[in-house]
């Protein structure tokens, strides 16, 4: 066994099992064991689970490149302060600064790309279990991949999608046109929702400011590299990973939408879209209009009133009257 092997075959085991226990709930519905919906929508299920599991990361990454974005202008400053010196004093003290900088906003350039990190060792495990041939071991047993039996592996080999099996690539086509057109299909799809999930991140949630400067120009080239990245390789992926990959692009458009709508980039253009629909709600319901920045405010999308006036009084004191 390879190093590769050793570092991938628990994850391997954990991608089979959860996608037995999926193919099992689904078969238990009613759809056929052997089919690729049964198949195809453990798959969606496997991305349902790891993104549930990665939630607390998903904040975070929306927390730390909201950060990043916002004290892009300071991080300009401190590296103009430092521009043109060359001495070992000058690199240390710049360092020093950006350092203390990301402390003070409790962030770091790494945060952001944590998701990615955590998920890709989990795309390549599933890449193997989808490639995974049945192979007879010393003993001349076929084994499996952990409650991934030998009898479930022909079934998810063999499994189709609209007559592309699910283990199919675009470039293993051998001829099947329908291999061909779903996994460009899919291939279309995962290149489009990675580049809105990019975009949706960077332009909509970001204030103007944050998006000019070095940081800025990263996050746009990061944009269009992602989506080009996956068209050049997407065609050697098999028709699972395609849908493993976009049924996650899907998954983190509608988490981000949902926390960039509820908690959005204070000055980006989706907090003046959150402040309008404060205002028209506010407007409807006949209450006086408080700034979200008040921190006397009750958020009025709580369903809860910023009217004082509806406060109880308290009851007035009486005077001791003056003794004579």
């Amino acid at each position: 066994m390879g190093f590769l092997d050793t570092i991938l075959r628990p994850l391997e085991i954990v991608v089979a099992d959860i996608m037995v226990v999926w193919h099992y709930l689904l078969t238990f519905i009613g759809i056929p064991s052997a089919s690729g919906a049964a198949w195809g929508l453990s798959i969606v299920g496997l991305v349902v689970t790891i993104r549930i599991i990665l939630i607390p990361l998903f904040v975070k990454q929306i927390k730390s490149s909201r950060a990043m974005q916002m004290i892009a202008p300071e991080l300009k400053a401190v590296q103009a302060k430092y521009k043109g010196k060359k001495d070992s004093a000058s690199r240390e003290a710049m360092s020093r600064e950006t350092m203390e900088l990301y402390s003070k906003h409790k962030t770091n350039p790494f945060a952001s790309c944590l998701p990615m990190l955590v998920q890709a060792p989990i795309f390549f495990a599933l890449f193997r279990v989808l490639n995974y041939k049945l192979k007879a071991g010393p003993d001349g047993v076929f084994a499996g991949i952990g409650w991934l039996t030998p009898k479930l592996a022909e079934q998810a080999d063999s499994a189709t999608i609209f007559g592309a099996p699910i283990s199919a690539a675009f470039l293993r086509a051998d001829g099947n046109i329908h291999v061909q057109i779903v996994a460009a299909v899919l291939i279309v799809m995962m290149v489009s929702t990675t580049f809105l999930t990019q975009r949706q991140l960077t332009q909509k949630n970001m204030p103007a400011s944050a998006l000019e400067g070095p940081m800025a120009q990263q996050q746009k080239v990061l944009m269009y590299i992602l989506p080009f990245i996956f068209v050049i390789s997407g065609p050697n992926f098999p028709i699972g990973v395609l849908i493993y990959w976009t049924t996650t692009n899907l998954w983190t458009m509608g988490q981000q939408f949902y926390v960039i709508r509820r908690n959005p980039t204070p000055g980006s253009d989706a907090d003046k879209a959150y402040k309008a629909r404060l205002a028209a709600k506010a407007a409807k319901k006949g209450l006086p209009l408080i700034d979200s920045s008040d921190p006397k405010h009750l958020v009025i999308e709580a369903g809860e009133s910023t009217d004082v006036s509806r406060q109880r009084e308290q009851p007035n004191k009486k005077k001791p009257k003056k003794k004579r």
